[in-house]
């Protein structure tokens, strides 16, 4: 039979507000400081992941943090005209300051301010180990990326704004997380504020079955989570019913043609092979499966 309602409403619940909010006003402070050997460059700060979008649950530590530096960007131009790409490179210079040196200056300012033992250089991101009243973090340095639309003329504002970094490998990812942030908002408004409540839910339920044997870690990470449930259209929600909105969401994806699943930022597709942008489509699959076996088998 289902999940109980009582578990849903017990796993629906929101985690620690106070201490991610604290984390993040003290790495914030320490980012943005006058003192730091970027603080010169165009630069902002944002929250991503699942305190940034309210989705986070109890068993939730890091607090992930973007640094994006927008006194250089990336980009990318494949949809305008030659005209339109000749303009582009007339109009914007070279910045030979970039990804590369941003990262090292912010690891060495942070390390500045931590302490080497607590700054962790990972593959993605800056780990800041916890302390006291604030959590783990996760600072990632990256570059302003913009994607130009087919009607540029190569020297406007007409593309979309995003994120950029780079893999060890020299793997490029590129990612909109204001866009993920913005468009899971709206729809939690839309749901009548059931979306975000339900995400927490499936977090905490994928939770219990790495926790039992039933899949491994790491194979439905919550930013796929989100995705997921940014497609179920918002008459799924039942408004009273945790239930009931699991169950119709379950089924609803189960039966919709995987391959036109979008991530919540709406531009990604979400399950895809051989990109690190997109949920493998082998373990979304295998994710999905397990979670509907799960749901039937409580």
């Amino acid at each position: 039979m289902p999940i109980p309602e009582s578990q849903l409403d017990t796993w629906s619940a929101q985690g620690s507000v106070t201490q991610s909010k604290n984390t993040y006003a003290s790495v914030k402070g320490v980012l943005e400081s006058p003192n730091s050997p970027y603080y010169q460059r165009s630069f902002d700060s944002f929250l991503q992941g699942s305190y940034g979008n309210d989705t986070n649950i109890y068993a939730d530590s890091d607090v992930d943090v973007v640094l994006r530096l927008n006194s250089t960007f990336q980009f990318d131009i494949e949809q305008l005209t030659e005209t339109a790409k000749s303009n582009f490179h007339g109009t914007f210079l070279h910045e030979p300051y970039g990804y590369s040196q941003f990262k090292e200056e912010v690891a060495s300012w942070l390390i500045a301010n931590y302490g080497a033992s607590s700054v962790h250089a990972g593959k993605k991101a800056i780990r800041i180990d916890g302390t006291g009243n604030r959590r783990d973090a996760d600072v990632l340095p990256c570059l302003q990326h913009r994607t130009y639309y087919s009607s540029s003329s190569g020297s406007d504002q007409s593309y979309i704004e995003g994120i950029t970094f780079y893999l060890p490998n020299g793997t490029q990812v590129v990612n909109y997380p204001k866009q993920h942030s913005a468009n899971l908002t709206s729809k939690h408004q839309n749901t009548n504020g059931m979306l975000k409540p339900t995400i927490r839910i499936l977090k905490n339920m994928r939770n219990r079955m790495i926790a039992d044997g039933v899949i491994e870690a790491g194979l439905a990470p919550s930013y796929f989570i989100e995705g997921m449930m940014s497609n179920v259209p918002n008459g799924h929600f039942n408004f009273t019913s945790y239930q009931t909105t699991v169950a119709q969401s379950f089924h609803w994806i189960a039966h919709s043609n995987h391959s036109q699943l979008t991530c919540a930022n709406g531009i990604h597709w979400l399950a895809r092979k051989g990109y690190v942008e997109c949920w493998n489509t082998d373990d979304f699959e295998k994710y999905l499966n397990a979670a509907l076996d799960y749901w039937n088998s409580w």
